[in-house]
Order: structure tokens, then sequence, then C-alpha cells
């Protein structure tokens, strides 16, 4: 168990008083610290959080379920994971960096300076395939016949929902851009591909603020290796943003049984916005 405390010596000189105030000051730069290390660290080990950690048991290794016409089953648990949170660019291959364009590294500075327009911190859509520490479930129509529709359902951040539609149809010729954009699904073999395009240009990929354009168009690839784990290779291809198409490979994993969704409306404990002493960049 890993605790943050301040050197030991520090405070033997100094009035009580004083080792309070030493003591606030601590607490005031761990907890952030912990907050980026908990998201940090995803789904994938134990959790910190003030000192502690969340025991969970071991990850189930098994052979992945499946439902009766073979086809793996990806709704049988709840998920965390499976995306960036801070920077997409950790989940390129090693040595890789993103091919960004000028036009969108010179966006991407911009945001650096200004964190807080983040439209994620104002409760609005993460996009894909951004994640969250929240869970996520897969829900599909199956009953006696090939499933229609699927949804991926979001406990964070506005209790969000993504339908990709598994009944054979295209793309539409002509799209309003949307925060999930237009999703078509199939399986190839044991792996889930789900195809977008038709995004609008808002969400940001991460905290760090990597940007795309409406032109942007990803294949997901959900791929259930075993009972516990759940790898999503997704490729992505922005001729607006970026100077060829990339692929980048986030890991889920499966929640104990105990574990569900729970109601998570973001507005109702938004303390970052008005409460923060923000103003809404989206609000003009």
């Amino acid at each position: 168990m890993r605790t943050f405390s301040g050197p030991a010596e520090a405070g033997r000189d100094v009035p009580r008083a004083g080792r309070y105030v030493l003591a606030l000051i601590a607490l005031a730069i761990a907890l952030p610290l912990l907050a980026y290390a908990q998201e940090g660290r995803g789904a994938l080990g134990p959790i910190g959080a003030l000192g502690q950690e969340v025991k969970r048991p071991p990850m189930p290794t098994g052979p992945p379920p499946r439902l009766p016409d073979g086809t793996i089953d990806l709704g049988d648990g709840i998920w965390v994971g499976g995306g960036p949170v801070n920077d997409i660019a950790q989940g390129l291959k090693k040595g890789e960096t993103l091919p960004l364009l000028q036009s969108a590294r010179a966006l991407m500075d911009e945001r650096a300076t200004r964190p807080t327009d983040d439209p994620h911190l104002w409760c609005l859509p993460m996009g894909v395939p951004r994640s969250t520490p929240y869970p996520f479930r897969f829900v599909q129509n199956y009953t006696h016949k090939k499933p229609t529709h699927l949804f991926i359902l979001h406990e964070g951040n506005i209790h969000s929902y993504r339908q990709i539609f598994m009944d054979g149809r295209k793309h539409p010729q002509e799209l309003d851009p949307t925060w999930f954009g237009h999703s078509i699904g199939w399986y190839d073999k044991d792996t889930l591909v789900i195809d977008t395009v038709g995004y609008n240009d808002k969400f940001w990929f991460d905290r760090k603020g990597t940007p795309h354009t409406e032109r942007l168009h990803t294949i997901e690839r959900w791929t259930r290796i075993n009972r516990g784990t759940l790898v999503n290779e997704v490729t992505i291809d922005d001729p607006g943003a970026f100077s060829r198409p990339f692929t980048v490979t986030f890991n889920a994993r499966l929640s104990p049984p105990s574990d569900d969704i729970l109601e998570n409306i973001c507005q109702e404990n938004n303390q970052f916005g008005v409460a923060g002493g923000h103003a809404n960049p989206f609000g003009k």
C-alpha cells in the first residue's frame, strides 16, 4: 500500500499550527496527483485513493462466453477502460507519434493554454474513442435471430449511449454531425467491428486536447481475448487533422459481478463550471 506524506524531519521544528498548514498544503498537492493517477491507471490495476487501494478479485482468464449461435457475448457484464483518458498517444505502438498536421498541432497547443474548455468537463459527451473511469455495457436485441441494433451504455459523462446498426445498412449519403457519429457494425469472426462517420468536431480525444475535424472516420475492433479482457483496436482516419491514418489500442477490464451501472447525472454534481469560477465556452 502506498501512502503520500511529507518528509518526517521537516515538521519537528515547526509549531503545531504551522504543521497543520503544511499538512493542508501537502493534501492539496496530493489529491490532484492521486486523482490523475487513479484515472491514468484505468481499470487494469488497483485504484489509489488517499493512500488506500481498492482490492479487486483476480481478473477471470477463462474462455469468453458465447451466445447460442456461437457469437462472442460482450454483454454478460460491465467493462471499464477501452479508450484514452489523458493522452490518446498512449495507445500507439512504442516509438510511434501522432501524425498531426501543423494546423492540428497549433490548435492542440492553443487548447493547452485553456484546458478548462474541454467539453467533457462541462458534462458534454466524450466522443470516440475516449473513455472514462466509469463503467459501460454492451446491449443488443438478440433473440431468435441476428441482432439488428447494438447499444453501448455509458455511466459517465451524461448517462449517454451509442447506437450501432447491425442490420447491414450503409452510412447515409448526408449526415448531420453528432458527438458519437453514425455507426454500423458487424462481426469479423470473434471481433466486433464498428465503422463510424458523421462526427462533429467538438469533442477532444483526450485531456491534452488532441483535435479532429468533421472528416473523422473511425473503425473500432473489439476483441474479447478471454473472459476478463476486452481489447479495443481503433483506426483513426482524419485527413483534416492527421497526415495519415493511425491505430491506437486500449484494454478494458471486466468488472466484478457485484458491480453495475449507476445513475450518474453529471449536471447535478458538476463542481467544475460556475461553482469553480469558470465561464462556459459553450454557453455563448
